[in-house]
Order: structure tokens, then sequence, then C-alpha cells
């Protein structure tokens, strides 16, 4: 079933759009068989599951951190990912650059928008983006390289497209301003539920589990 699965989205994205298999709580075996049907980025929400992961897959593909950062666990993640999608605060992207100047690493990052001003959700309010951008591309252990935001899980997948729009206005908007390391070359926006809307407007990262694997069992923890 994963392999079919795969093969079908990927055979339905426009050239340019890149899939990230969203691992979360699903197991190596899974993910190896997504990897044989083409996958080439696995995205993860957890430090421990990706360690887990990375121990049987390794440099099979490019790993991409989607979950929320805690500070304390920068130090794996930078050791373990080719991306972190989700920074969202001066002080985690210090964090990481302090981490990746002890590699002699330079991380890519996106910047996560809080494109709905949900004070559940992580991620930069819109008002704030530019400046953090700002304040954070002096650091030279890290590489700005697009944006990324949520949008709802469930529901009418139209609902997800006032997301998108302000999501592609911002990163319009940053690349106009011409800073210094900062390269708008990604919009990860878009999952199972909206990832076609997302492409519509404008997305080139869509991250999509369900429809990969099937649904959860959140049973197993």
């Amino acid at each position: 079933m994963i392999r079919e699965n795969v093969k079908l989205i990927l055979d339905e994205l426009p050239p340019g759009v890149e899939l990230v298999a969203a691992a979360k709580t699903r197991n190596s075996e899974e993910l190896l068989e997504a990897i044989t049907a083409g996958i080439k980025i696995i995205g993860e929400n957890y430090i421990q599951e990706a360690k887990t992961a990375y121990q049987v897959i390794g440099n099979k593909v490019r790993w991409h951190f989607i979950g929320h950062l805690q500070k304390n666990k920068v130090k794996s993640a930078v050791s373990l990912f080719d991306m972190i999608e989700t920074v969202d605060s001066v002080a985690i992207a210090r964090e990481i650059n302090k981490r990746c100047a002890e590699m002699g690493k330079v991380m890519p990052i996106l910047v996560e928008i809080n494109s709905g001003r949900e004070p559940q959700k992580s991620g930069v309010v819109p008002e704030g983006a530019a400046q953090l951008i700002h304040e954070i591309s002096t650091y030279p252990n890290l590489k700005i390289t697009g944006l990324m935001t949520m949008g709802p899980r469930q529901g009418n997948p139209e609902d997800s497209r006032h997301y998108f729009i302000e999501t592609r206005r911002l990163f319009n908007q940053i690349k106009g301003l011409n800073l210094a390391n900062v390269e708008m070359r990604y919009l990860s926006m878009g999952m199972t539920n909206s990832y076609r809307i997302a492409i519509e407007e404008g997305a080139n990262i869509v991250r999509i589990g369900t429809k990969i694997f099937g649904q959860r069992d959140y049973t197993q923890g």
C-alpha cells in the first residue's frame, strides 16, 4: 500500500514540488518501503523517533525536522537533520547557530509562520516575521531558505487557502527585502488534507503522512 501511495502522489506533484514523508509514529520498515518507492525526504516531529529511524536508514534520504523544537533538543537535532523547518524565535535560532558552530556545520532553516495567528500553535505571527528574519540572518551558521506554515489539519481543504495565501504574500515580501544570508527558495505548506490547495498557492514542499502511510495507530504511543 505504501509503495503504491507514494507513486500516486509523486506522479501527481508538479515539477519542482518536493515531497516530505511525515513520519510521526511510523516505524523503520514503513519508512524503508516509502523510500524504495521514491521518497527522498523524511520529516520527523520527534528527536527520539528520528534517532531510531536514522540508525536503520542513515543517509539514504534527507532528513527534515518538522516538529516543535525544544532548546534542550537542539544539539541532537543539528547532528541528525539536513534542514529544520520550524524556527520561530531568536532564542531557538541562536541555539541552533551555536550548536552548528561547534560542529562546523551550516544549517538550512525555514521560519515557521503562524499564519492563522492561533495562540495554541507554534510559529511567529506574520507581523513579526520580517523582524525575526532580519535578526537571525546575521547568524553565520544558519542559512534562511524560506518559510513553513501549518494550516488546519482537518475540515474542508478550502479553509486552508487563506493561510497559504498569507504565507506566500509574506514569502514574496521578504524575498523583496534582499537580506544578506536569506534565500527565499522554499515554501513548505500543506499536508494530506490540504496539499493540493497549498500547491495552487505556491508551495514547493508538501508534508504528507496519512496519505502515504494510512491512519496512525495512536495506541502504539
